[in-house]
């Protein structure tokens, strides 16, 4: 007993830790990717733990855990190839809208290369031993470097969903209502509708109804700013017009933020603040909200699920483009795939 005791406090212990370092860094801010790395490595720590848990069952659940590791792996191209033809066939031939088709190939590529490198000794003599460890290194090299980063896109994608599940305060004093484009130049898109309709939600659901400030400038091709549009569509959903102030100068999500920023500042000296945007931007729209010091609340509104993948990894690829999470980034390679490939090529080998 004593034996079982120690194993589940040798677990335990850094799997509090990193389960209590993710939490204290969420409430500090939400919005820094090392958050992502966090979570995924509290994840990954949970996973022995729940093994030793398990007791005498312990070899058929870390039995279970592996087929369920090896089968999101598996499923993550298919998933990404899938959802690259719908949005092919739904939203038409363009690099963004192929994105998600792209990277399912790619990991693909990688996992079959993992696959193959395990199936060189099997074909090949001692007579191409060299080639062998060569070829080995080169396929290994690849397969873990793109199995690298479809699992920090899982982790990402993971607490992008974590950040909707996290409990919020109500009573906002504003909320900002971040725009997209329009339709035919002067009307609102279903994307934007999503995200009116969840203000008007959190609007009515509020004590005290907040200020909305609908944020989007005039495109070259349209006809009025996506602002204006916005408070059209607030008024006939009954939203009265002195609880609504148009920001219609930004062109930029960046500029929406900053310039809503100035519009509360002029008004409140410590407001409480939501934005509002589809939820697979809110991660990325609060990292910019930090850089302006707005603090404020991200609520995700709904967005199409064959939409959601793709534009997840538009969302990804933007963060990743920030010098600091990409040095993190970086890091957590060297750190993993690295030792990892020396690991199991010497296992191999051997």
């Amino acid at each position: 007993m004593s034996d079982y005791l120690s194993r589940v406090f040798e677990y335990a212990v850094p799997c509090l830790l990193f389960w209590g370092v993710l939490a204290v860094s969420v409430s500090v801010d939400r919005s820094r990717f090392r958050n992502c790395i966090y979570l995924l490595l509290a994840a990954a720590s949970s996973a022995p733990l729940f093994c030793v848990l398990s007791g005498r069952h312990a070899p058929g659940t870390a039995k279970a855990l592996s087929i369920l590791i090896f089968a999101v792996l598996l499923s993550v191209p298919a998933v990404l190839i899938e959802n690259g033809v719908i949005m092919y066939r739904k939203e038409g031939r363009s690099l963004q809208n192929m994105l998600s088709l792209l990277m399912g190939i790619l990991v693909g590529v990688g996992e079959l290369c993992f696959f193959l490198f395990f199936i060189f000794p099997i074909f090949w003599s001692d007579q191409n031993s060299e080639f062998i460890t060569t070829g080995m290194k080169v396929l290994l090299f690849i397969s873990l470097s793109v199995i690298y980063v479809s699992v920090v896109f899982v982790s990402f994608m993971s607490y992008t969903v974590l950040l909707q599940l996290i409990p919020r305060k109500r009573d906002f004093d504003y909320v900002i209502i971040h725009g997209s484009g329009l339709l035919r130049g002067r009307e609102v898109s279903k994307l934007l509708a999503d995200r009116i309709d969840k203000a008007i939600e959190v609007y009515e659901k509020d004590p005290t109804p907040p200020i909305l400030i609908p944020s989007g400038g005039k495109g070259r091709d349209e006809e009025i700013s996506e602002a204006e549009a916005m408070e059209q569509y607030l008024i006939e959903h009954g939203i009265p017009k002195d609880h609504i102030i148009k920001e219609d100068r930004s062109t930029t999500t960046r500029e929406n933020l900053a310039f809503s920023k100035k519009i509360i500042d002029e008004r409140d000296a410590d407001p409480y603040v939501a934005l509002v945007t589809s939820n697979y931007h809110v991660y990325r729209a609060l990292s910019l909200c930090d850089d302006i010091d707005l603090e404020c609340t991200g609520i995700g509104a709904h967005v199409a699920r064959y939409y959601w993948p793709s534009a997840l990894l538009r969302e990804f690829a933007a963060i990743m483009s920030k010098k600091k999470n990409l040095l993190i980034f970086i890091a957590g390679w060297l750190c993993s795939v690295i030792p990892t490939m020396d690991a199991v090529m010497w296992s191999v080998i051997q």
